[in-house]
């Protein structure tokens, strides 16, 4: 588990001391003045950092439900965890630490690269590179080796490569050699006589061995013939390259020889010949992709190592050690190693055919094979059969039992002293083998053939097949070198042509005849440091023997393959080095010999050959400091040279200078002579090189690059005149060709990587000196302006990828030098009024401003990891251009107002940087600017409107912040506090800009939210007015609604705004875009809105388009919203207020009430839970009344929330009129603006017995802004217990009324509902609700005490009166439409009624309703609404209709 925070050190001054490991909370601290520093390597930082960042991002991806990403960043997670424990564990040997450190760093990488991270550069060891150490050159290199491995490895991904692999894969790519480690475990097979195991690497494909044998001797009882190498049967194959492991298939194969009788089936031992080669069996594996195996007879363990033997040696000793047999590859490996001496022919055994000639049956042949000198010789001990065993003296081939054309296919070593070479021959001898031991004894040699190693011109055997001659004859006469030696031993093609004729003629030579029907077939491979089979090459380094040759020999080098060359590479340089000094006199050779340098210095650029770096770099090193070498050779370039610029045609000229790059690395009094050269040349060649051919392009860049690199090393002395004369040289061209350059050419970020090189490596000195070889001062001022402009270019659009994060820091921190070296120029020479150069200072604040604004400096947009590292690595650049731009701008005196308004925009971004130091210090520059134009022109209006219209544009693409409009208002009250005639301005101003920051900060806030409804809230309060809609479909329709507003009824074309096919008018948008409102309205049930629209539809079609279709559909469609109006039931939503206290809410929402309007049948439970998920650290208030200032004030968030009752407004039309409730109701909950809450309150003494005299009602009202839920004013208002009592018997009527009319509209509705209300109040225990009331306030006591109330409880008296007669009508309905079974229910509800009417009437008087029988006639219309103002209005409510006696208000 990684603690985030935690880290395990020791004090480094108790370091010798055993002092135990102590656990910190941060990295580095200070504790008892003893500096603590982390005790994890590197790695297991790198791991654990990595852990962290990654960690963030695993989250965010689960939370956005990325899940294949999430489960893959597990996946590699999981992987650097175990890894880190078994670093951190110290127990790894050196080769699985490597290997391991590889996996990991590959792994980091390839995570980085998926999760769109930097790219992490590193050295060859794997250790990230430190950009204070490296130079600008090797760090882009590196860039560019890294994202190249990173490509690699995903495309290794993408091919499904198992994971596992993924370090052998990156250390694959990362070595040149490679070798597989065999450990053969057991041989099982009865055979009963020994054998001979002979292993090897195989391709399938191209059916030829890859490596040399390994042999096993293994004995007939079941174990090796050498017991001490039981458990020891070891074999390491080596000099592997890529493309070995590149091939398709790759085979390990083990060849079994059986040694002993002609015949297993023969039991007579003493009879039988013994000691026969025979074939017995193979085993094969695939082992292309695998490291352990096992097959049926044949145990072996593999692993794959990297490198070669030295190197798997060192770094594997617990597997290879010196008793690990070493089998080579056949041929060179692809990189051949310096000091790798190698003499050794492989000869294979091929196949061969021979004639039975007077025998009933084929011959069983034997071939043995002898290694002699010219004498006759056999040289000892100079075959080997197999890697791990031991040379010996003969060579005799498995026997194939009667085969006329037996096809062996061996292959063995033959190792002799080089210096025996010329004298070395090859000698065949054949002989028939009978399985009879007596009958084995009288066979002879019957036939020979043989073969020399070295030709007569000097050069060793070519590779590949040869047909020998076969020779007949004497067997002793066969072992006469006398006799044969002298013969042709190879057969040509007239030969064997002839052969096909001469039937079984023979001609006799020497005493041996050669024999047309016999042949044998061999091939050969000599891997040889010190042969060639190359003539030329061969007399160039033997020219004292022939120097009429050395002319063409020296010519023809060039022609030899590469890997001859190097080969001999030691012998060749000298052989050239020989020649010049031998011929110093004259230089016949001069060029010959500098061309031929040239062609080998080119050889060693190439990948197989860079290891041959060291051995070209120590020859250079030592020759060419004689300085008759250097000096004919610089004679010979400058011939060159002279040629090149004649425009003549010459050796190309850059490859020359390229090749050249070795002498001017190593010998430093070369370079004096041979830089002014090169710059000469690329000086030219850069100019053009957007325009050249693509190989000359970028061996000019390279070229530049590889001086820069070589100049920044510490190593190569004095540098300061050679980089003096590059800047003086090239500087400008390269600063014009990348201006020239397209970003998208291939060569752009070489191009500027080179010349942030040379920016990089010059200090004051050069910069001055440079700055003072300009002519005059419109050829300086060009110069600047030019560079600003390409910084400028540069800086807002990057050559290198966005993840290249090292190198385009560098480049920044190179880039932040020259602007500022070039800025005290500035200051120097154009700074007085009579040279001042607008332009250029305008160009280098702007140039300044893209700068410290620009990406890959905004550190509030990395992650932690990140910031820390580019803080820790390069500081905050942002702070020392800042400081540098407010310096420059109070420098410019009078200057200033021409910068005024232009760079207020500038300077505005640049202050918006969220840099608390960096804004105290730029924001005072504003001041300053109001200032200057008020002096300039007695106000600051430019000033005013430039700040406002780019306040806008900045805010939105995210800078600013409430911090920054507190110190942009404190810091300008503060300057202008001095002085006095532009305070009030100012003060005008700060209020002015600090309104419209707090608007654009809500606005932008709320843009990100998640919440619609917050967005929609806060963008219209900033640009109208809060307003919220029903549903969605409302919402649309309303969105719509404004669009289609600003259309007209006519026929003009419109500007396509939505995604129609075809042009319209905007008639045919705006008739359109209505039915797409209605539509939505009518979804939405806002039928009302519907109507509007379709009147307005139907005018245009009766009256201006005169399409009665139309009219008719649209007046059918009108006709349906009326009916749904009255047939179908819209839900009444509720409505909530909801308060948002504290400061911890966004300026838009803080410590104000919004209303909200709740879905249908959303209860506020599911609403306050849904609001509150919006808001998850917020805190819920469980109380109704407004918060006190210390929530208010706090930093936190609370959230209140409660019911309202929303306030209904009868619209004018339909008041004082007889409206059905179905029209009112859809008032009582749309179109409303005021809404109340009440809640009950105890005032005065509590009477125990009757809690409504002494139970006020406080009453909270809230009015919107607008119609629906807005910005909202808050009043309170308390409503006294009498008050209370009116409103609660209007409204108790007033429900008697509504489900009366429903009763009456609706014969379907069931009954209870109208049972449970009736009942409820007749009930004795209830007496209507009012019993209480009397006892309340129907007293002489209450009289006496509240004079005022007189009319109000006259009101209440009248409101109970009228209650009986809309009971009596109730219970009238109710007998009507009871069933049998509740008769009895309704006769007792009858009697208790008779009761409560007696007793009212009594007491309050009878109200009567009319009678409506005779009225139902024609629809169905409650006749109870035209008394309605009599029942309810007495209460001075507001939900009913007023009466005529109530005028509007």
């Amino acid at each position: 588990v990684i603690v985030s925070g935690w880290y395990k050190g020791y004090v480094i001054k108790n370091k010798e001391r055993k002092v135990s490991k102590r656990v910190f909370i941060p990295e580095y601290l200070t504790w008892n003045e003893e500096i603590i520093t982390s005790a994890e390597m590197p790695l297991v930082k790198e791991v654990t950092t990595t852990l962290r960042e990654w960690g963030s991002i695993w989250k965010q991806l689960y939370v956005s439900s990325k899940k294949e990403r999430f489960s893959q960043v597990q996946r590699l997670m999981w992987d650097l965890m175990e890894w880190r424990s078994q670093l951190l564990s110290g127990t790894l040997p050196s080769d699985e630490f490597k290997e391991l450190k590889q996996k990991v760093t590959s792994k980091i990488d390839y995570g980085n690269k998926i999760l769109e991270l930097d790219v992490v550069v590193r050295d060859a060891d794997g250790n990230i590179l430190d950009p204070e150490r490296a130079s600008v050159i090797s760090l882009f290199r590196a860039h560019e080796d890294a994202t190249a491995k990173i490509t690699e490895r995903i495309k290794e991904e993408q091919s499904n490569v198992q994971l596992d692999h993924s370090g052998v894969s990156a250390r694959i790519q990362s070595s040149p050699t490679h070798s597989l480690y065999v450990f053969v475990r057991n041989f099982v097979c009865r055979i009963g006589e020994d054998s001979e195991l002979f292993m090897s690497l195989y391709d399938p494909i191209k059916q030829t061995n890859i490596s040399e044998n390994y042999l096993v001797r293994w004995g007939d009882k079941g174990l090796p013939k050498d017991i001490e190498m039981l458990n020891s049967l070891k074999v390491v194959f080596t000099d592997l390259g890529n493309k070995d492991l590149g091939r398709e298939k790759i085979y390990l194969i083990c060849q079994i020889v059986r040694v002993g009788r002609m015949d297993l089936k023969d039991t007579n031992h003493k009879k039988c010949t013994m000691g026969l080669r025979r074939p017995f069996g193979v085993a094969v594996m695939d082992i292309s992709d695998i490291i352990k195996g096992k097959t049926e007879c044949l145990w072996v363990t593999m692993k794959a190592l990297v490198g070669d033997i030295v190197q798997i040696r060192k770094e594997y000793p617990h597997l290879v050690d010196r008793s690990t047999v070493v089998a080579r590859k056949l041929g060179f490996p692809e990189i051949i190693m310096p000091g790798d001496i190698r003499n050794d022919i492989y000869l294979t055994l091929h196949s061969g055919d021979f004639d039975k000639y007077n025998k009933t049956t084929q011959k069983n042949v034997e071939v043995i094979m002898l290694v002699c000198d010219e004498e006759g010789k056999v040289v000892p001990n100079s075959i080997c059969l197999g890697a791990g065993d031991r040379p010996v003296n003969e060579y005799r081939s498995v026997i194939y039992y009667q085969i006329k054309q037996p096809r062996w296919m061996e292959t063995f070593k033959v190792a002799i002293p080089l210096e025996e070479m010329p004298r070395i021959h090859l000698r065949f001898m054949f002989r028939h083998r009978s399985s009879q031991e007596s009958k084995d004894k009288s066979e002879r040699n019957f036939a020979m053939a043989f073969v020399r190693l070295m030709k007569e011109d000097g050069t060793v055997l070519r590779d590949g097949i040869h047909e020998l001659t076969v020779f007949k004859g004497d067997s002793k006469r066969m072992e006469e070198v006398s006799s044969y030696l002298s013969l042709p031993s190879e057969r040509s093609h007239s030969d064997s042509h002839k052969a096909a004729t001469l039937m079984r003629s023979s001609s006799s030579v020497g005493g041996l005849s050669v024999s047309s029907r016999d042949t044998l077939t061999i091939a050969t491979l000599v891997c040889s440091t010190k042969l060639t089979q190359n003539v030329g090459l061969l007399g160039l380094l033997k020219w004292r023997t022939r120097p009429e040759m050395l002319k063409q020999n020296l010519q023809e080098l060039k022609l030899i393959d590469g890997e001859e060359v190097v080969k001999f590479l030691q012998d060749t340089l000298d052989a050239l080095f020989n020649i010049m000094m031998e011929h110093s006199q004259t230089d016949d050779y001069d060029i010959l010999v500098f061309d031929a340098l040239i062609y080998i210095i080119g050889l060693i650029a190439d990948r197989k050959f860079q290891h041959f770096n060291t051995v070209l770099e120590a020859y250079i090193k030592q020759h060419f400091s004689a300085t008759l070498a250097y000096k004919k050779l610089m004679s010979v370039l400058k011939t060159y040279l002279d040629v090149s610029s004649r425009g003549e045609a010459c050796e190309p000229i850059l490859r020359t200078l390229k090749a050249l790059e070795y002498i001017f690395k190593f010998i430093v009094h070369c370079r004096d002579i041979l830089l002014p050269m090169m710059l000469r040349e690329l000086s030219g060649a850069l100019a053009v090189v957007g325009d050249g051919l693509q190989d000359e392009k970028r061996n000019s860049v390279e070229l530049l690059n590889n001086i820069l690199e070589v100049l920044s090393r510490n190593d190569v002395g004095d540098t300061f005149q050679h980089i003096q004369d590059i800047v003086s040289s090239l500087l400008r061209t390269i600063n014009r060709t990348v201006i020239t350059m397209g970003r998208e050419h291939a060569l752009i970020s070489r191009v500027v990587a080179c010349m942030t090189a040379i920016l990089s490596q010059m200090d004051d000195r050069h910069y001055s000196r440079y700055i003072e070889t300009f002519s005059g001062t419109t050829d300086l001022v060009d110069f600047l302006m030019e560079t600003f402009l390409l910084f400028k270019d540069l800086i807002g659009k990057h050559v290198y990828p966005s993840d290249w994060v090292t190198m385009i820091m560098v480049q920044n921190r190179v880039f932040l030098q020259a602007i500022n070296t070039y800025a005290d120029t500035m200051n120097h020479k154009f700074l007085d009024n009579n040279s001042f150069e607008v332009q250029l200072w305008n160009n280098y604040f702007h140039l300044a401003v893209a700068f410290i604004t620009q990406e890959s400096l905004q550190l509030q947009h990395f992650s932690p990891t990140k910031r820390s590292k580019i803080l820790a690595k390069y500081g905050d650049m942002r702070r020392l251009i800042g400081f540098a731009i407010r310096d420059m701008w109070y420098k410019l005196g009078k200057n200033k107002i021409c910068f005024i308004p232009g760079m207020v925009g500038p300077i505005l971004e640049m202050t918006l940087i969220p840099e608390e130091e960096l804004r105290r210090a730029t924001i005072p520059i504003f001041f300053d600017m109001m200032q200057c134009e008020h002096n300039h022109s007695g106000n600051f209006r430019k000033f005013e409107n430039e700040i406002i219209l780019k306040l806008d544009h900045e805010v939105e693409g995210g800078g600013g912040d409430e911090r920054y409009m507190e110190l942009l208002q404190s810091i300008l009250l503060e300057c202008a506090q001095g002085r006095p005639p532009l305070l009030t301005e100012v003060q005008h101003f700060v209020t002015l800009v600090t309104g419209l920051l707090e608007r654009l900060l809500d606005y932008r806030t709320v843009m990100s939210d998640d919440s619609r409804n917050n967005r929609m809230s806060c963008t219209v309060n900033l640009l109208v007015s809060p307003a919220h809609f029903m549903e969605n479909y409302t919402e649309a329709a309303y969105t719509l609604l404004l669009h289609s507003k600003l259309l007209k009824w006519s026929e003009e074309q419109c500007t396509l705004q939505l995604d129609f096919q075809t042009p319209q008018s905007q008639r045919q948008l705006k008739e359109s875009l209505y039915d797409t409102i209605i539509s939505y309205f009518d979804k939405g049930k806002m039928w009302e809105e519907a109507i509007t629209l379709c009147k307005e539809l139907a005018d245009q079609f009766e009256m201006e388009v005169f399409d009665y279709e139309l009219l008719g559909q649209k007046l059918n469609q009108q006709a349906k919203f009326y009916e749904s109006i009255m047939k179908i039931l819209r839900p009444k939503p509720d409505y909530f207020a909801v308060g948002y206290y504290g400061c911890g809410f966004p300026q838009f929402l803080r410590n104000k009430v919004f209303i909200h309007r709740g879905k249908e049948y959303e209860r506020r439970e599911d609403f306050q839970s849904q609001l509150m998920s919006q808001f998850p650290s917020a805190v819920r208030l469980n109380i109704t009344t407004m918060p006190g200032d210390d929530i208010k004030n706090s930093n936190m968030q609370y959230i209140q929330c409660f019911t309202v009752q929303p306030v209904l407004e009868i619209p004018p039309r339909l008041r004082n009129k007889p409206v059905p409730d179905q029209i009112i109701n859809f008032y009582k909950s749309n179109y409303v603006q005021r809404f109340q809450y009440s809640r009950p309150v105890r005032r005065g003494k509590v009477d125990p017995d009757n809690e409504f005299a002494s139970m006020w009602i406080e009453r909270t009202t809230f009015i919107t802004a607008y119609k629906l839920p807005g910005i909202l004013r808050w009043f309170e208002t308390t409503v006294s217990p009498l008050e209370n009592a009116i409103e609660t018997m209007g409204q108790t009527n007033e429900k008697i009324l509504t489900m009366i009319n429903q009763y009456q509209c609706d014969d379907a509705l069931p009954i209870n509902p109208l049972s449970m209300l009736l009942n409820g109040i007749v009930d004795p225990a209830v007496m209507g609700g009012f019993a209480k009331y009397e006892k309340a306030f129907f007293t002489e006591e209450y009289m006496h005490e509240h004079h005022e109330d007189r009319d109000k409880l006259m009101r209440l008296k009248d409101l109970i009166a009228w209650q009986i007669p809309l009971l009596g009508r109730g219970i009238s309905l109710h007998g009507k439409r009871v069933t049998d079974d509740l008769r009895p229910f309704h006769e007792r509800m009858e009697e208790c009624f008779k009761q409560l009417k007696k007793k009212v009437e009594k007491e309050y008087g009878v109200r009567e309703l009319p009678d409506t029988d005779e009225r139902r006639s024609t629809r169905p219309r409650s006749m109870l609404r035209s008394v309605r103002q009599s029942i309810c209005s007495l209460a001075g409510s507001e939900c009913g209709t007023p009466t005529k006696t109530h005028p509007e208000r």
